[in-house]
């Protein structure tokens, strides 16, 4: 951590909006150093057993009704809207470093909570001396199967991936700026036993179809502790500006992750089918993770974030439950 503040600079209009140029205010110090989570879902409520005995730990929260939980779990609940941004006054200031889980809005190709966040923290006259976001690999785009890392060119393929490229370029000019230490974590599908959504059995027992092996796709994968605990070591870790792949040591095609799962969970495997027949199936998301294959090496985040994965494969990961 360093031992001096930066102070805000203007950030240019065309990155962060017409409120770019705000209004300064010195920060106040604090007996311990101060975190702010922004989105702390499941990968969140991981991450506050890692950082609330080193961390004075704050959490924005859209509602109240999740400040008893928060408050259980280690953190100080701030209440704040990412959509509404006059909501966010109580950022200024409050953080020196930040931890950026919260999603992209659910359309258009711009993400303007990442936006209205930014601008929240500049008003605290440069407090934030590091922050981790975690992005998405579908940045990358469809690599036709082959092995890539963090200095491919950001290509993505649809408005979703669009969003977070957005998100990321926000950040990079304000981090500029600000001589603020960015970490991008860019994640694939995380998954846990214990994570709504995040297993594979749940689609196993809605008997979901996969692409047969002459069309399947490499996906790649990173268990819900691991990436909290990635988004730790960043915090301490990561070299300013810099992006680090957060997936694990897999290489395995769609239909043989889903196989193992079933194997693993006692469950039939999934009916395969050929491109043609899943267009006819499945619903054009579900189409848009089949059409994009690509296998990610992780070299950054096991040297230079120093991270030992506890599930270095899906087969450990899925093992544990």
């Amino acid at each position: 951590m360093r031992a001096t503040h930066h102070h805000m600079q203007p950030i240019e209009r065309p990155s962060l909006g017409p409120s770019a140029v705000l209004r300064q205010r010195p920060c106040t110090r604090a007996p311990r150093p101060r975190l702010l989570i922004v989105g702390c879902g499941d990968v969140g409520l991981r991450i506050l057993p890692l950082v609330r005995s080193h961390w004075s730990v704050r959490v924005l929260t859209t509602t109240a009704d999740r400040a008893p939980a928060l408050r259980a779990a280690g953190a100080l609940p701030i209440l704040g809207d990412l959509d509404r941004p006059a909501t966010l006054g109580r950022l200024a200031g409050l953080a020196d470093a930040v931890l950026h889980l919260a999603p992209p809005p659910a359309s258009g190709r711009a993400d303007p909570r990442t936006r209205a966040l930014v601008q929240a923290l500049a008003r605290g006259g440069g407090c934030v001396q590091r922050f981790v976001y975690v992005s998405t690999t579908g940045v990358y785009g469809d690599a036709g199967g082959a092995r890539i890392d963090e200095t491919s060119t950001p290509s993505p393929h649809n408005d979703r991936a669009w969003r977070r490229v957005d998100a990321e370029r926000t950040l990079r000019a304000w981090a500029r700026a600000a001589g603020v230490r960015l970490a991008i974590l860019r994640a694939p599908g995380i998954y846990a036993g214990d994570r709504d959504g995040g297993h594979p059995r749940e689609r196993l027992l809605r008997g979901t179809p996969v692409l047969a092996r002459a069309d399947d796709v490499y996906s790649n994968h990173i268990h819900a502790d691991d990436l909290a605990r990635a988004c730790v070591a960043a915090l301490y870790r990561a070299r300013p500006l810099r992006a680090v792949n957060a997936c694990d040591d897999s290489e395995m095609l769609v239909g043989d992750y889903y196989d193992l799962a079933a194997d693993l969970a006692g469950l039939p495997r999934p009916p395969r089918l050929t491109r043609a027949e899943a267009e006819l199936q499945l619903s054009p998301m579900q189409m848009s993770f089949l059409g994009e294959s690509r296998r990610l090496a992780n070299r950054r985040l096991r040297e230079e974030l120093r991270l030992v994965l506890r599930y270095p494969t899906v087969a450990e990961g899925l093992a544990r439950g």
